[in-house]
Formats: structure tokens, sequence, C-alpha cells
């Protein structure tokens, strides 16, 4: 059953880059658009079954949780604005491997807090780097978009680590159902806000865009994270991380089969490093945090 439910998780998240993309390029919807449905479909679908069992979660909200579920919706709504659009002017497989060095950047967070990493996580942070630098030297070679949209998948991959650190000091007293419903839903507000100012609608597509937004919702938002976080119930924390790794290979085979991406054989090794470098940094921070006895797993968001 285990496995069943990580294929499902996998697919879920890797078909996240691939559907938006596919979404953007045959229909009128907007990245803001997506940005904000998913939010809001996501915090509804998770607020219901809280607001039936335990109302008293949403009242019993204090300040601290709501500044850090705050400061985790606007890094979230930025991610969203940052990685869509890289979507729309970079490959899918250089975006999601972009964007998923989060783990990296959460590292390199700490390391600027004063926190000193194992050797491991260090290494892993280089290799994960020269994926960077291969994937971004080639497509400065083919074109000034591909390289702003890999630049935009960066910043998305930052706000997707600082969107984590957040999210953990409000879940140290806050139920799951609670947290996400909050910041799903100010992630909506926010992105709407967002739209109303760049011009972009959120509404008014034809039949096949709201189809896409339903795809991504289901798939990305319900289907994938919600799998992993069953998942940490039996599973160790570690195994689950790695598992979401495979969204970076996951989504440049889907996008290969679905949208008949091809990329140069450099891009490819990119892609590759940086799955190896996340890997040791996942490996080396769980085993740290193993000694402090902490069991928290940094989930993706897209």
């Amino acid at each position: 059953m285990n496995l069943l439910i990580s294929a499902l998780g996998v697919l879920g998240v890797a078909s996240s880059g691939p559907l938006i993309a596919g979404t953007l390029g045959a229909t009128s919807v907007t990245a803001l658009a997506i940005a904000f449905w998913r939010n809001a479909i996501a915090a509804v679908v998770i607020a219901v079954p809280v607001a039936v069992r335990e109302p008293r979660q949403f009242t019993g909200v204090t300040r601290r949780e709501f500044g850090w579920s705050a400061v985790a919706a606007v890094a979230l709504a930025f991610h969203f604005a940052c990685f869509i659009t890289a979507l729309q002017l970079t490959s899918v497989a250089a975006a999601t491997a972009l964007v998923c060095l989060q783990s990296a950047w959460i590292a390199v967070f700490q390391l600027f807090r004063g926190t000193r990493h194992r050797w491991p996580v260090l290494l892993g942070l280089g290799i994960a780097f020269g994926g960077v630098v291969a994937i971004t030297g080639f497509d400065m070679g083919s074109s000034t978009d591909a390289l702003i949209g890999d630049v935009l998948a960066l910043a998305g991959g930052a706000l997707a680590g600082l969107y984590t650190l957040a999210g953990g000091k409000a879940r140290q007293s806050m139920g799951t159902g609670t947290y996400t419903t909050l910041c799903y839903g100010m992630c909506a507000a926010l992105v709407a806000v967002m739209a109303l100012f760049s011009g972009q609608p959120l509404a008014g597509f034809d039949a096949g865009g709201w189809l896409g937004i339903l795809a991504i919702t289901v798939c990305a938002q319900l289907v994938g994270h919600t799998a992993f976080n069953h998942l940490l119930a039996t599973m160790s924390p570690l195994v689950v991380s790695m598992i979401i790794l495979l969204e970076i290979p996951g989504a440049a085979i889907l996008a290969a089969i679905f949208l008949n991406e091809t990329l140069p054989g450099g891009t490819y090794a990119g892609l590759a490093l940086i799955l190896v470098g996340l890997a040791v940094v996942v490996s080396g921070q769980r085993r740290g945090r193993a000694r402090a006895d902490r069991r928290e797993a940094e989930l993706g968001t897209d």
C-alpha cells in the first residue's frame, strides 16, 4: 500500500509543472489565476472537515501563530508567481529542478543563522550548485527568456524554503488542517490582490482552462501532498523526503511524453547533479536532526 501511495504522490507532484505549462500554453488561463484557484480550492477542501470536527481550532489561533502563517502565506504566494511564470519562459524540467532546490536553500538560510552543517550537507550543496550552473549555462546560450525563467525558478525555490521555515514555526503549536487552511487562504487573497494590480483575470476562461485548473489542484495540491503527509505516519521522514525528489525526473519524463519537450544533453546532466546533490543534502540534514530526535519533513509546494 505504501508503494502505491508513494507512486501516486510522486505522480501528483511531478504532474504539476507539465499540467501548468500545458494549461498556460493551450488556454487563456493566467499564471496568477492558477496560483489563486489551487490555493483557494485547497483551503476550502481542507477547512470543511476541520470546521465540522473541531471549529474551536480556528478561533483559538494566537497572534504568534497567525504571524508565522502570514509570513508563510506571503512566501508561498510569491513562490507560485515565480514558478508558474518560469514555466512560461524555460523548460518544465529545468524549472522543476531549480524550484526543487528548496532543501538546499533551507540549508543555506540555516548557515546564515549560524548553523554548522555536517560535511555531507556542504558537499550536497556544492553538487546541487554545479547542476544549477550547468542548466543556466546552457539556457544562457539558448535564449534570454530561458535564463530569466531559470532565475525566477531559483527565486521560487528560495521562497519555498522560506515558506517551509515559517510554516515550521507556525506548526509547532497549530494543527495541520488549521495551518494549511489559514496559509492557503491568505495566500489566495494575496494572489488575488497581485492579479488585480497586474491586470491578470481570475475568471472568464473556457472549459479547457477550468479543467486544467481543476487537474492541477487535484493532482498536485490534494493528491500529491496528501499522499506524502499520509506516508509520514508510516515511513521515516528521510525516506519520504527522498521519494519526493523523484519529482525532478518525473516532471522531465512527463514533459517529454505529453509536451514533446527535448533538452540538450548538458541540461539533463544538470538535472542529475541537482537530484544527487539534494539527496545528499536531505540525507545529511536528516542524520543531523535524528540526533535531536526531530521528525519534520520539508514537503514541496508545487
